[in-house]
């Protein structure tokens, strides 16, 4: 390869540089810059884009000289640093950065808040926090951070609650329950409980903290009366895991990584939620960075890392994940489980779906007496890696454990009545989605999955198609119950309707199999026969297509729908 020559590499800097976030991008003369440098700092950048946080970093590293000279070069390298979980060296970079202007960005003065925090430094944390106020309108969520810290730092700092007008919503909610904490109102519990109790919103996490309070206050049996009724086989894994404590009385587990006293834990915890907010909008990177930030100020809090691990994974950052995974050992039964199951999954993402199998199977061989959850996932994982009758097996286990009024039976009931279809037991299968039924009759899902079954076995069809109607009006934004009622007309030889419903199953679901081929059908009997091949055509270059329909799409190419 021909190296760059300098003049090259700084007229890519500057289209880089022009055509991104202008904001800060005050530089220097590029004429002060080696070739070097510039040639690490573009590959940083190009890195940095792509989301290959690991690369980025090293190619920053390598261009260190840029650090006073360039301000976007000091922005990005920083949080690359933060993305890396190497806070405290960003925080000195910051900190010893000569250049004032370089450093004028909204996460240095984040950094600076959270150093001083950590050294309980309230009075710094309020200056640097001030100094955030300009750069609000870059990020919607910024006005949220600094005004939520601003009420922290008043709290800590003055031992009063600030009387402030701004309203988050619920965010504010939770932000008052934590003040209240930590100055040990007596109204703490009652914002707790209408925290945990709020309808607009699943806040059940915040019984993990509410339990810390009480156990604080040496209210074990308050504690034990709010996880009674929690179900390990539909609760988060950080419920499921203080659930098991309590039953085991480990109450000490709870103020072993939690403590309302401790402002860096109540910090880290709302750090905790702005990361939630960044991954549910599929911002992963920002996710990362403040779930950093958050361990940086309780790292006793390891279970917070499996957001981390969630994110990772959705970025086929597979290494990185396995050892953050490394955090969870057998002592936390629940998360050791966890790692389990995504060291499974990453085994079938790079060796294939029998070698993962084998591995969790192994795994789960050696639990002596595994809990619902448990039993739950390992149904589940052999029901998406088509071991049917392994996963009806364990299925029937945990509706044998289940009290007959549990709201759960009526899932476990829908999944166990599928397995049994896919094994082609229609009877069993009828018979437990019919139960199911009889728990949920408005369940869109099982209406859906019981109505498309026998339309497949021509049985009941005006029955199937009421239930197809019935899903439809209940989830009429659902892809695949848009496709079953579609199927259906096509069934009763309504063409011109089942292609309304089919298009637009289509245009929700571009890429799946079924739907692709269910399309192409109903073109062909439309006498649209070259677009019909064009969609089973797409059908072939889908690698979740199973075998029985690619070999029908094959014969379908060649033959049309006469002998298909």
């Amino acid at each position: 390869m021909l190296k760059m020559s300098n003049k090259f590499i700084k007229l890519l800097l500057f289209i880089a540089i022009i055509y991104q976030t202008p904001v800060y991008s005050k530089s220097d003369s590029f004429d002060e810059f080696n070739s070097k440098d510039l040639s690490n700092y573009f590959s940083g950048i190009l890195a940095f884009e792509n989301k290959k946080n690991s690369d980025a970093l090293r190619f920053f590293n390598s261009s260190k000289i840029l650090i006073n000279k360039h301000n976007l070069y000091l922005k990005r390298y920083i949080y690359s640093l933060v993305l890396e979980d190497k806070v405290s060296s960003a925080i000195n970079i910051v900190k010893n950065s000569r250049n004032q202007n370089n450093n004028d960005f909204f996460d240095a003065y984040l950094l600076l808040v959270i150093d001083s925090l950590k050294k309980n430094d309230f009075k710094n944390a309020k200056k640097y926090l001030e100094k955030t106020i300009k750069f609000q309108e870059y990020d919607r969520f910024n006005i949220v951070i600094t005004s939520i810290l601003e009420n922290f730092i008043h709290t800590f700092s003055e031992k009063e609650i600030l009387n402030n007008k701004k309203n988050f919503g619920n965010i504010s909610l939770i932000s008052q329950a934590f003040q209240r904490c930590y100055l040990k109102k007596k109204t703490t519990r009652s914002s707790f409980l209408n925290l945990v109790n709020n309808p607009n919103g699943d806040y059940s996490r915040y019984k993990f903290f509410y339990a810390n309070y009480l156990i604080d206050n040496k209210k074990i049996d308050d504690v034990k009366d709010i996880f009674n009724d929690i179900e390990f086989i539909n609760s988060t894994l950080l419920l499921s895991q203080s659930k098991s404590w309590i039953d085991n009385n480990k109450f000490q587990n709870f103020t072993k990584i939690f403590s309302c006293n401790n402002h860096n834990d109540i910090i880290s915890e709302f750090l905790f939620l702005i990361s939630n907010l960044y991954s549910s909008e599929e911002d992963l990177n920002k996710s990362n960075f403040f779930l950093n930030l958050s361990y940086y100020l309780n790292p006793k809090f390891k279970f917070n890392l499996a957001l981390i691990v969630e994110n990772y994974y959705s970025n086929n950052q597979y290494e990185k994940v396995k050892k953050v995974l490394r955090n969870f050992n057998k002592n936390d039964e629940f998360y050791y489980w966890f790692r389990t199951k995504k060291e499974a999954q990453i085994i079938i993402k790079e060796k294939g779906e029998e070698y993962g199998i084998d591995f969790i199977t192994s795994k789960f061989d050696k639990i002596e007496n595994p809990n619902l959850k448990i039993l739950f996932d390992i149904a589940n994982f052999y029901k998406n890696s088509k071991k049917y009758e392994k996963a009806v097996k364990y299925y029937s286990q945990i509706i044998l454990l289940l009290n007959e009024d549990s709201e759960f039976k009526s899932d476990l009931l829908y999944r166990r009545g599928s397995s049994y279809e896919r094994l082609k037991k229609f009877k069993k299968s009828d018979d437990d989605l019919i139960n199911s039924m009889k728990y949920n009759p408005n369940d869109a899902y099982v209406l859906n999955y019981l109505g498309y079954s026998w339309l497949e076995r021509d049985y009941k069809i005006d029955e199937a198609m009421r239930m197809l109607q019935k899903a439809y009006s209940i989830q009429n934004d659902d892809p695949y119950i848009i496709d079953s009622i579609g199927w259906a007309y096509y069934l009763i030889n309504d063409y011109l309707e089942a292609e309304k419903y089919l298009k637009r199953a289509l245009e929700l679901m571009p890429d799946d199999p079924i739907v692709n081929d269910h399309y192409g059908d109903i073109l062909w009997k439309l006498n649209r026969k070259l677009q019909a091949r064009y969609f089973w055509n797409n059908v072939l270059g889908f690698e979740d297509a199973d075998e029985d329909i690619i070999e029908k799409v094959n014969i379908k190419l060649i033959e049309g729908l006469n002998k298909s």
